[in-house]
Order: structure tokens, then C-alpha cells, then sequence
């Protein structure tokens, strides 16, 4: 096991897992930009280095100032946490040139699962369901006759990247030549890659993915499903654990295919495959190769520490034969707490002037916030994750409303607000809802 390991993130990720480094008797290293001096992770790690500006491509993104502090310290593995490093294949490359674990698939598997039109001919080998596309595409007049082959309405990806960008929705030719422009524009900046290309677009459908936890021997775990439903502009706001839409027919296929997939990228630690299901069908969108944010609400399900066995699994531990986990037939409900103007929805920043966090049995505040820190304002927004589970959904939903009430996070705008209303959303309540939901709440 390792003996130091550095954290190549911030906020609240970098906390979550210098909490785990701790209960392992792991030291830590923890990197910072010159905004983030004060910031928690920095002051619960065993050592601590600036490594550039305020901005992320000078800290953060920073691949050799990073490298330099690892080989200086002495770790033995880096952990990307989520965003940032955590899936560039050229970063993780860097970590093997110089003797250092990247705790993650091997850049390879990187590689092919972040390009996604690679990813989707991954998966039609792997026999799983994917919906109807086009390949990369080389101007509009492709886009155009793409389009049509497909069927109107479609939604045009950059084949690089995540988080909400480089997607968008068209609905006639007439949007063609805008949308392409305007993604290939967004892509080159989001990602460095404008390579883009087209798929069906389905209306009404439920985000639900799988996680996955493997090691390097070829054993595969599947820790249940989530139900990612709740975005705006293709941004996660909340996840439920188990997705209450999958009948035991359907999620036995989505887990044979969830698993078919990771075995065909001979893929190790932790995983997710994310679907689109509609009518009791699904089909296959992306793979991500990391810790998911969302990884809280199947921890409080599955009654394990998902990072413990991330960071296990990438230093060559063999999953045991029996359930590294005790599913307990528990509901958990994770809700995004961010750092948001409640009418505009842009981001915002400040000085926390009052925090109160809620407790009680089961109630989980994942955060890296502190009385009178300083938010930020360059970088992600999410403040933290507010978690609960309880043994049914509809009591899940109660400790959730109860939990949101008893948080009290003053001095900057965010969107507790936003999660009272879903909490007394009808669709919400029965389930029934879909990706469209945040346009009634």
C-alpha cells in the first residue's frame, strides 16, 4: 500500500479523500493556487505547496508544476479527484514516465473512453446499445447531411471533455450552422479538441449510470445504479441511489452490458457508464474514468468507502471473492449545493458568514467550507453535497427536506432553495420525472 500519496485537486474532492488517506494511515500532499492559501485541504494535509496563479491552467491544470512537487515529496501515487487531471491520458502517461501511480485506468483506457465516438464503437464491440450517430464530422454540409440521415431532433457533442459543455440540442437544419460553430468554438476552449460529432436526440428520458469498481486482475464489482436525472444545461443538481425507473429486467441487462464494457478496456479501479433509458430500453453515452461526484449517495447505499477501494485497487489489491459491499436496501438522495445567483442561476462567490451544518442519523455534508472562508469565484461552483438515506424513497424525500431546512450557509448565494422546491415537485415525488424536470421546478 502506498505510504504518500498526492492530491492533484482542490475543494471539496481533495478533502473527501485526504479524509480516507488519514483512516489508511496514508500521508498526504496537498497542492494549491495562490486563491486557495486558506483553503481546507491545504490545512488537513500533512504537506502543503503553491504550485501557481489563480487560475486553474496556472495551478490546478498545471501538469509539471504538479509533477515536480510529487517527485520532490517522494508520493508514491497522485489522485486527480474529479475534473481538473482527473481524465487527461497525457497526465496520466506523465505519471508512469516517472515511476508514479496514477490512481485511475491506465492513459490508454483514458485515451479511448474520453474520445467519444472512440468510446461509442467501444461499446457497439461490447455489444451494448447505443443510439443512432454519425462519425466526426468535418464541416456543416456534413453536420447537415448527418442530421437528416438521422432524424431531426439531434444533439451535436464534442467528442472531448464533460461537464455539461460541448452539447447541444437541434432541432432543424436551420440551427446547423450556428450550433456548429458555436461548439466547435466551445470545445477548442473547454477542451483543446473541436472534433465534433452527431446522435439522436431523445426526448423525455431518464439519466441513470452504473458504478463500477475493478481491479488489475480482471475482477469486476458493480455497486448499483444512480439516477442522474435532475440537470440543468446537462449539469448534475441531484442523484438518487438505487433509480427507482429500472425494473430488475432492465437493470440486469444494463449491468451485463455495464460489465461487458469494462472488460472489453480491460478497465481497473473505479468507473462509471452512464445510459439514457427511455421506454424500458437504454442506451450507452459515455464512460467516466474516475470518481464520479455523485459516488457519496452509493457509499450511504452500499456501506463502503469507494475511495478506500479506488486507491487499493490502483496499487495492484485484488478485489476479494466475496461483495467488497453490503448493499442494505437503503434510498439515498445527494443534492448539489452550489454557489449560484437563485434567479440568474450564474455562479457567484463571497465570504461564508454563517455556516450551520445539518446532523442526525444518516445525513451526510460533504464540503470543504468553513466560518468566514472565501468562495472563489475561479472555479466550479458546487459548494458542497448535502446526503441522506433512509430505508424507502418517500423517507429519504422527508430527511431531505428536513436536512435542507437546518442548513444554513450565509453570505453567499446558493440554491438551497432550488432543492426545497424539487422536494415538493410532484413529478419529483413519484418518480415519474425526466431530464426536463428543473423547467417546472
Amino acid at each position: 500500500m502506498y505510504s504518500k500519496i498526492l492530491i492533484a485537486n482542490r475543494g471539496e474532492v481533495a478533502v473527501r479523500i485526504i479524509r480516507t488517506c488519514k483512516e489508511m494511515g496514508i500521508k498526504t500532499v496537498a497542492v494549491y493556487s495562490d486563491a486557495d492559501g486558506d483553503a481546507l485541504h491545504t490545512e488537513m494535509a500533512d504537506e502543503s505547496y503553491c504550485i501557481g496563479g489563480a487560475r486553474s491552467s496556472d495551478s490546478y491544470l498545471n501538469m509539471n508544476a504538479i509533477m515536480t512537487v510529487a517527485l520532490n515529496t517522494g508520493v508514491k501515487a497522485i489522485h486527480p479527484g474529479y475534473g481538473m487531471l482527473s481524465e487527461n491520458p497525457e497526465f496520466a502517461r506523465m505519471c508512469e514516465q516517472n515511476g508514479i501511480d496514477f490512481i485511475g485506468p491506465d492513459a490508454d483506457v483514458i485515451r479511448k473512453m474520453g474520445h467519444k465516438e472512440i468510446a461509442r464503437s467501444i461499446a457497439i464491440s461490447a455489444g451494448v446499445p447505443v443510439i443512432k450517430g454519425s462519425d466526426i464530422l468535418e464541416d456543416v454540409a456534413m453536420a447537415k447531411t448527418s442530421a437528416a440521415d438521422i432524424g431531426y431532433p439531434v444533439i451535436l457533442k464534442a467528442r472531448a471533455g464533460g461537464g455539461g459543455k460541448g452539447i447541444r440540442i437541434v432541432r432543424d437544419e436551420s440551427e446547423i450552422e450556428d450550433a456548429f460553430n458555436s461548439v466547435k468554438k466551445e470545445a477548442a476552449a473547454s477542451f483543446g479538441d473541436d472534433a465534433l460529432f452527431l446522435e439522436k436526440y431523445l426526448e423525455n428520458v431518464k439519466h441513470v449510470e452504473v458504478q463500477i469498481l475493478a481491479d488489475k486482475f480482471g475482477n469486476i464489482a458493480l455497486l448499483g445504479d444512480r439516477d442522474c436525472s435532475v440537470q440543468r444545461k446537462n449539469q448534475k443538481l441531484l442523484e438518487e441511489c438505487p433509480a427507482g425507473c429500472l425494473s430488475q429486467d432492465l437493470r440486469a441487462k444494463m449491468y451485463d452490458a455495464s460489465k461487458r464494457l469494462a472488460k472489453q478496456v480491460n478497465y481497473s479501479t473505479v468507473g462509471t457508464v452512464e445510459y439514457l433509458v427511455k421506454d424500458n430500453e437504454f442506451y450507452f453515452m459515455e464512460m467516466n474514468t474516475r470518481l464520479q461526484v455523485e459516488h457519496s449517495v452509493t457509499e450511504m447505499v452500499y456501506g463502503i468507502d469507494i475511495v478506500k477501494w479506488q486507491i487499493r485497487t490502483a496499487a495492484g489489491v485484488r478485489l476479494p471473492d466475496e461483495n467488497v459491499s453490503s448493499y442494505n436496501k437503503k434510498c439515498a438522495i445527494e443534492c448539489r449545493i452550489c454557489a449560484e445567483d437563485p434567479v440568474s442561476f450564474l455562479p457567484t462567490g463571497g465570504e461564508v458568514s454563517l455556516l450551520h451544518v445539518p446532523g442526525g442519523p444518516d445525513v451526510r455534508f460533504d464540503c470543504a467550507l468553513y466560518q468566514n472562508c472565501v468562495v472563489s469565484p475561479f472555479y466550479d461552483s458546487m459548494l458542497g453535497k448535502l446526503i441522506v438515506s433512509s430505508f424507502t424513497r418517500e423517507e429519504a424525500i422527508r430527511k431531505m427536506k428536513s436536512a435542507l431546512s437546518e442548513l444554513v450557509l450565509a453570505g453567499v448565494n446558493n440554491n438551497r432553495q432550488f432543492h426545497m422546491r424539487l422536494m415538493e415537485n410532484e413529478d419529483f415525488i413519484s418518480g415519474t420525472y425526466d431530464t426536463a424536470i428543473c423547467q417546472k421546478v
